[in-house]
């Protein structure tokens, strides 16, 4: 996955959220916002994996998806 393919689908989920906080319903779209929440967290991390991997030399491509407890519990 590339820096851009991993953009790309950060500003989808961006514009998901607006959409989902927009709503009226918002009983009913918490948990997705959750799940929304949770995957941007986990594709900003990847993205800063990417870019410190390749700062020092490192394939990018080697970088993972974290699991959403390592990447919510994280403190940076």
């Amino acid at each position: 996955m590339s820096d851009k393919t991993i953009l790309e689908h950060i500003a989808s989920l961006v514009e998901e959220e607006h959409r989902l906080r927009a709503d009226e319903k918002a009983e009913q779209t918490a948990a997705r916002l959750k799940d929304v929440a949770e995957q941007l967290d986990q594709c900003w991390d990847l993205l800063r994996q990417r870019r410190a991997k390749r700062e020092f030399g490192e394939d990018p491509d080697t970088a993972a998806v974290r699991d959403v407890g390592t990447v919510e519990l994280y403190k940076g």
